[in-house]
């Protein structure tokens, strides 16, 4: 195959694994935003999505789109009622201190890990898509007579590819309009500024913490189940979208929802790209290098607020 064409395979790789990346990376950018919490069980929240996703489909093996679609409807949420149970019960507790909510997420990590591994087992397992249909893209090539369209061949993409690119970008739009244009928004984003005028004002903080932790494992979860066609369920799944999601939240800006849309974009292309023409691991030490470079050079992140 000419190297446009595997640009163009590359490209579309890297737009799914951005979708994704941008849903897990916006819950973490949620969780840290609000609550100034590091969540470092974030990414077994994603494992848990897809985990659950199997399980449910399960009940419907013979209709893989209703057990798509019953996993899609029913995952997120239980994993977000988990995530505000342990809140409840541990965060709580704890005052939302940052230092020692780190500690307690590191503990759940494992909790969460060693448990999946005890009733799930360490085998991954797939869930099947709910439609599948190869998708041939043309290739424009310039000739003396023109522009030519032709099919190279193995230039093609699936329908459900382009439906996890499309819901991906449809949730994130939507929490965006919730912070943005809604009265949730609202209360979360007077909690992020000032916890204690927030109180004052009769807005129930450890409530909202609550709200939002939840959020941010339900959103993780969903990008776990729109993926886990793509990629199968496994116990141990957590640990690249834990480090991706850190990488694009220091790069877009702590607590910056734009800047996290934006660098999920560029990491998860770039990881993409590089990934098919080189290798993953070189992927993500490039990545890890323009970490280093940001907080050298703009430590508040690319859309953070710049330290005074």
């Amino acid at each position: 195959m000419e190297f446009g064409p595997h640009l163009i395979l590359a490209l579309l790789e890297g737009l799914v694994q951005a979708s994704v990346l941008m849903l897990t990376a916006l819950g973490l950018s949620l969780v840290f935003g609000v609550m100034r919490v590091v969540n470092v069980a974030h990414g077994e929240f994603f494992m848990l999505g897809a985990v659950l996703a199997h399980v449910v489909a399960g009940w419907f093996g013979a209709h893989p789109a209703l057990g798509f679609i019953a996993a899609l409807l029913l995952a997120p949420p239980l994993v977000a009622l988990a995530a505000l149970a342990f809140d409840r019960t541990v965060l709580h507790r704890l005052g939302h201190d940052p230092e020692r909510t780190i500690v307690a997420t590191i503990g759940l990590l494992y909790v969460i890990q060693q448990l999946t591994l005890m009733t799930f087992g360490p085998e991954a397992r797939p869930v099947t898509a709910p439609f599948n249909h190869r998708i041939a893209i043309p290739w424009i090539e310039t000739t003396a007579a023109g522009l030519s369209f032709y099919f190279p061949w193995g230039l093609s993409t699936t329908s459900y590819k382009l439906f996890v690119v499309v819901a991906a970008f449809a949730a994130s739009a939507g929490v965006w309009l919730m912070m943005a244009r809604g009265r949730v928004g609202l209360v979360l984003r007077a909690t992020q500024l000032d916890r204690e005028t927030a109180q004052a004002f009769a807005i129930p903080v450890h409530q909202v913490y609550g709200f939002v932790f939840a959020l941010g494992a339900g959103l993780a979860a969903l990008g776990a189940v729109l993926v886990v066609p793509i990629r199968q369920a496994h116990y141990l799944m957590g640990g690249d979208p834990l480090l991706l999601s850190f990488i694009v939240v220091i790069i877009g800006g702590l607590g910056s929802l734009r800047g996290t849309v934006w660098a999920a974009l560029l990491i998860g292309m770039s990881d993409g790209i590089v990934s098919v023409f080189f290798s993953p691991t070189l992927a993500k030490i490039l990545a890890t290098l323009l970490v280093a470079l940001v907080l050298v050079y703009r430590p508040g992140g690319l859309f953070g607020a710049k330290p005074a």
